[in-house]
């Protein structure tokens, strides 16, 4: 079993312009972490802001050994999307300021700012050992938690 680590840091500080707002008091939904994703970026800033799916450095999804069952043919399947979750990201800006750019709100933007922190990225399979998959293509940190894997058609 991989274990899930605690939220990292958050980056606190608020640009010009920006505006955070209250969160909920409750969830309205849960969900399980699949892994882990190992990639070569430990800090925000060195994180290109889209992964490269031809030429990007390879990175590995750690599943855990109670979904192994669920890697069955997934060698075959040339480009997945990876969902995961950016759990070292603020949530509660609703307008925000990128260094480049006005001010936009959240839902305008690919930020990794959001209600929900959940990201997406289109990548292409290296290979797949054991209950570990390679793939190019992402743009998270390391040990950032994988919610979930999906064959990309087209």
């Amino acid at each position: 079993m991989i274990e899930i680590a605690p939220a990292g840091p958050i980056d606190d500080d608020i640009r010009p312009g920006e505006t955070s707002v209250a969160l909920p008091e409750r969830c309205d939904a849960g969900l399980y972490f699949i892994g882990r994703i190992r990639t070569p970026w430990t800090v925000r800033g060195t994180c290109p802001r889209r992964g490269d799916p031809e030429e990007g450095p390879v990175c590995t999804l750690e599943i855990d050994a109670r979904w192994a069952d669920a890697l069955t043919g997934l060698a075959e399947c040339p480009r997945l999307q990876v969902l995961y979750w950016m759990d070292r990201a603020r949530r509660d800006l609703v307008l925000q300021s990128p260094r480049e750019g006005a001010t936009r709100g959240t839902f305008a933007l690919r930020s990794p700012v959001r209600p929900n922190p959940i990201a997406s990225s289109v990548v292409t399979l290296v290979g797949v050992e054991g209950l570990k998959v390679m793939v190019r293509g992402l743009d998270c940190l390391d040990g950032t938690p994988l919610v979930d894997l999906k064959v990309q058609h087209g």
